[in-house]
C-alpha cells in the first residue's frame, strides 16, 4: 500500500537517494555521465532538508512510502515559478525510486500535489519533463496536455524541456494508467 504524506526533515536522507537514483536511471545519454555519476545522495538530502524547511501553504513537499520499503518517491510543487506563465501552479519535481516504478507511486503523488496545489487556490498547473525522458509518456497518459517548450542548463549544458498542463489538476481515471 502506498502512502502519501507531507515531508519532514527526517525524511531528506531516503529522498536523496531517490532522486539520485532516479536521475541516474531516467537521463543516462540524455544528460551528461559526469554530471549523473557526480550526483551525491548525501549532498541531495541536504538539499531535500533545506527545501522541506521552507515548505509553506502555497509550496510544499510529498513523500510517497510503501510498507516494508519506506520511502519511495518525493514530489515538490507550488505557485508557478514563471511569473509571464498562464498556469497558477507548477509541480516541480516528481521522482520515483526505479525499483519502485509503475507501481502507483507516481500517480498517488500528483494525486497528493493536485489537491494541495487545488487547496493552495490553484486552479490549473503545469509540468516540466526533459524532452527525451521516457517518462514524460506517464504525463500524457494521465491527462497532461503538451503546451511548451523551453531551454535548460544541467551540468552545463542545454537541453529542450516540454511542458505538460493539467488544466484542472485532475488526472485521468484509466485503468492502464492506475498502474503507472
Amino acid at each position: 500500500m502506498i502512502t502519501v504524506r507531507k515531508a519532514e526533515q527526517g525524511d531528506a536522507a531516503a529522498m536523496g537517494r531517490v532522486y539520485v537514483d532516479a536521475w541516474r536511471d531516467a537521463y543516462p545519454g540524455l544528460l551528461a555521465d559526469a554530471g549523473l555519476l557526480a550526483m551525491s545522495p548525501e549532498r541531495q538530502a541536504f538539499a531535500w532538508a533545506r527545501t522541506i524547511s521552507r515548505q509553506s501553504d502555497d509550496n510544499f513537499v510529498l513523500v510517497a512510502e510503501r510498507s516494508r520499503y519506506g520511502i519511495v518517491g518525493l514530489a515538490s510543487g507550488g505557485r508557478c515559478r514563471d511569473r509571464d506563465a498562464r498556469h497558477d501552479g507548477e509541480v516541480y519535481a516528481l521522482y520515483i525510486d526505479p525499483n519502485h516504478q509503475r507501481g502507483g507511486a507516481g500517480r498517488a503523488l500528483l494525486e497528493g500535489m493536485f489537491a494541495a496545489l487545488r487547496e493552495a487556490g490553484c486552479r490549473d498547473g503545469i509540468i516540466w519533463a526533459l524532452a527525451g525522458n521516457p517518462a514524460r509518456t506517464f504525463y500524457e497518459q494521465i491527462g497532461g496536455i503538451e503546451v511548451a517548450h523551453r531551454s535548460a542548463e544541467t551540468f552545463g549544458e542545454c537541453h529542450e524541456e516540454v511542458g505538460f498542463e493539467f488544466p484542472e489538476l485532475c488526472l485521468l481515471q484509466s485503468e492502464s494508467v492506475l498502474r503507472s
